[in-house]
C-alpha cells in the first residue's frame, strides 16, 4: 500500500452534514444566526465586564476569559462552516486543516480547565466566604487563567502534531464537517497506537481532571448549602453557582461521552453532532445562561444602558 504524506499544498475534502442544496441554504441561515449571536452575546458580556466596575470580581475575570475562548473557539471553525455550505466542493488545504485543528483543541482545552478554575472560586465563595477575597486574589485568579490557557496550548501542540503527521495513503475525503482528530485518524493508513494513548491522555489532562476538579467542588459546595439553615440563605447560595453549574453539565456532558469512549466505537456522525454542539450551541448559550440567570450582570446592562443615556443629554 502506498504511503504517501501530505505536504503543505495538500487540499481534504470534507464531506460536510447534507449534499442537498435547499438543507445546506437552511444550515446557512440557521448556524449564521448562532455564530451571530454567539459574537453579539459573549461581547456584549466582556464589555460589560470592563466598564462596570462592580463586576471586576474573580467570578467575572474567569467569565470575561470564558467568553473570550468562545469567541475564538466559534471563530475557528464556523465562518469556513458557513462558506462551505455555498460551494458544491468542499476543500480545505492542509496547512489550514492543521491550524483549524491547532486552535479547536486548545479553545476547547482552555475552556474545560477555565471551568474548572471557575469550580474553584465558587467552593471557595461558599465553603470559605470570610477569606475568599484574601484567597481569591488578583494573583490568583491570574495564575488559575494563565494555567488553563498554557496547558490548553500545549495539550493542542502535542496532539496537532501526532495528528498531521499521519500517513493517508491517498485518502483525502473527510467525513465530517470540520478538520477533527477522529476524522482525520480514521485516514490514516498506519499503526495509530501512538494517537490514541496521546488522545486518552489528553481527555484526562483536559478533561477528566477538571470535571473530577469540578466534582469535588461541587461535593463540598452541596454540602455547606445544606448546613444553611434558612432557605432563603441557601437559595441565595445555591443562586450564585447555578449559572456555572449548567455550563459545566452542558460542556463536560456529551464530551465525557464521547471522548472517553474506545476509539473504535466512535461514530462520524457522532462526531459531527459533538463538533457542531461546541462550535455553534455551547457559546451561543453561555452568555444567554450567565445573563438570563445572574443579577449582577442584568443590573450593570441597565447601569451601563442608563450611563449611555445619560452621557447623550
Amino acid at each position: 500500500m502506498r504511503r504517501d504524506n501530505l505536504t503543505w499544498e495538500s487540499e481534504f475534502v470534507l464531506l460536510g452534514l447534507s449534499s442537498d442544496r435547499q438543507t445546506q441554504a437552511g444550515l446557512f441561515v440557521l448556524f449564521a444566526a448562532a455564530y451571530l449571536l454567539t459574537l453579539l452575546g459573549n461581547g456584549l458580556i466582556i464589555l460589560l465586564i470592563g466598564l462596570d466596575a462592580r463586576l471586576h470580581l474573580p467570578m467575572y475575570f474567569f467569565l470575561c476569559n470564558l467568553s473570550v475562548v468562545d469567541i475564538c473557539y466559534t471563530s475557528s471553525g464556523v465562518p469556513q462552516m458557513l462558506v462551505h455550505f455555498l460551494l458544491e466542493k468542499k476543500t480545505i488545504s492542509f496547512t489550514r486543516c492543521g491550524t483549524q485543528l491547532f486552535f479547536s483543541l486548545a479553545l476547547g482545552g482552555t475552556e474545560f480547565l477555565l471551568l474548572a478554575a471557575m469550580a474553584y472560586d465558587r467552593y471557595v465563595a461558599v465553603c470559605d466566604p470570610l477569606r475568599y477575597v484574601a484567597v481569591m486574589s488578583p494573583r490568583c485568579c491570574t495564575g488559575l487563567a494563565a494555567v488553563s490557557w498554557l496547558v490548553g496550548l500545549v495539550n493542542s501542540t502535542v496532539e496537532t502534531v501526532v495528528t498531521m503527521r499521519l500517513p493517508t495513503c491517498g485518502h483525502h475525503v473527510l467525513n465530517h464537517v470540520a478538520c477533527e482528530t477522529l476524522a482525520l485518524v480514521r485516514l490514516a493508513c498506519v499503526d495509530i497506537t501512538l494517537n490514541q494513548v496521546v488522545m486518552l491522555a489528553s481527555s484526562v489532562v483536559v478533561l477528566l481532571v477538571p470535571c473530577c476538579l469540578v466534582s469535588l467542588s461541587y461535593t463540598y459546595i452541596v454540602a455547606a448549602i445544606l448546613r444553611i439553615r434558612s432557605t432563603g440563605g441557601r437559595r441565595k447560595a445555591f443562586g450564585t453557582c447555578a449559572s456555572h453549574l449548567t455550563v459545566v453539565s452542558m460542556s463536560y456532558g456529551m464530551a465525557l461521552v464521547t471522548y472517553m469512549q474506545p476509539h473504535s466505537t466512535a461514530s462520524a456522525e457522532q462526531d459531527k453532532v459533538v463538533t457542531l454542539f461546541y462550535a455553534v450551541m455551547t457559546p451561543m448559550l453561555n452568555p444567554l445562561i450567565y445573563s438570563l440567570r445572574n443579577n449582577e450582570m442584568k443590573a450593570a446592562l441597565s447601569r451601563v444602558l442608563m450611563r449611555s443615556s445619560e452621557s447623550k443629554l
